[in-house]
């Protein structure tokens, strides 16, 4: 990449960062949707899925909602299977929390899928395998865990985790629909 094409990838890579903040505005094209959901409810992903495909269907990013429902199945299934809430935010007896959060620019969409654990993700670094070698490999060699968030790096434009003020993290997806090769809105 020359200084030109840097430059451009890091004002790009700003204003998606600066947008992710702030709420979308209707008047110009921007959706919203916040979704709670109960781990210990047998149809979590299920239901992540379907407000999913809803959501970007109703906000006109519907070439999206395949790759969508797979990051937001695997970012679900994730705290379903894996998260332990901090002690301040257990209690005993009740259901483990699921915040879902869709936001949609006419450049983005980001999704984020929040828990109560504040323990960090373990965010996979770059590629495992070469892509070529991927299709190769017998699902014996890949790992056993953080197969899901794999995934979501390769689909996703951008993955990250933040932690929550009063405990708990979210993990962030951001699609970016103006590029080459995504999504047309």
């Amino acid at each position: 990449m020359d200084s030109a094409e840097t430059t451009k990838h890091l004002s790009r890579e700003l204003d998606a960062y600066a947008h992710w903040f702030v709420a979308p505005d209707p008047a110009v094209g921007g959706h919203f949707l916040a979704l709670t959901l109960l781990a210990e409810c047998g149809d979590t992903a299920r239901v992540a899925r379907e407000v999913t495909a809803v959501f970007l269907r109703a906000a006109g990013a519907g070439d999206l909602v395949d790759d969508a429902q797979l990051v937001v199945s695997e970012l679900v299934a994730n705290v379903v299977n894996h998260t332990v809430p901090d002690r301040h935010l257990a209690r005993p007896g009740s259901c483990r929390r699921i915040d879902v959060t869709f936001k949609k620019y006419p450049k983005w969409v980001f999704m984020g899928v929040s828990d109560e654990d504040s323990t960090p993700p373990l965010l996979p670094v770059g590629d495992t395998f070469p892509a070529a070698l991927v299709g190769e490999l017998s699902e014996a060699v890949l790992p056993d865990s953080g197969r899901g968030l794999l995934i979501a790096q390769r689909l996703a434009t951008s993955v990250w985790w933040s932690p929550e003020e009063q405990g708990g993290k979210t993990v962030w997806c951001r699609f970016d629909l103006d590029q080459p090769g995504a999504c047309s809105v």
